[in-house]
């Protein structure tokens, strides 16, 4: 069943590494805007990882997370948390319940 989905991302190595692979990992992340799967993302402030929203089923996110560059050249860490919205903004509505 889908879900929203917080993918809390932590950087394991050094920025210059992951800024190397930075242009692939938003490229990975257009693609699943694209789809509809990624509803927001963006770095963490300060810049230790990043922050990915997403609505699909936990299966297929941990898929997805397979093919980020990121993930593929081992410099990010992942933690999926599931999240079921109990309130929610009218803005949000769409989001929520698609």
């Amino acid at each position: 069943m889908e879900t929203l989905l917080v993918i809390d991302v932590t950087y394991k190595k050094p920025l210059d590494e992951v800024n190397g692979l930075l242009d692939a990992h938003r490229a990975f992340l257009d693609q699943y805007y694209e789809q509809g799967i990624f509803i927001a993302s963006g770095a963490k402030q300060p810049r230790t990882g990043g922050i990915i929203l997403a609505r699909t089923t936990r299966k297929n996110m941990e898929a997805i997370i397979q093919q980020d560059p990121f993930y593929i050249g081992e410099v990010a860490d992942y933690h999926i948390t599931e999240f079921v919205p109990t309130k929610y903004s009218k803005a949000f509505e769409h989001v929520v319940k698609n």
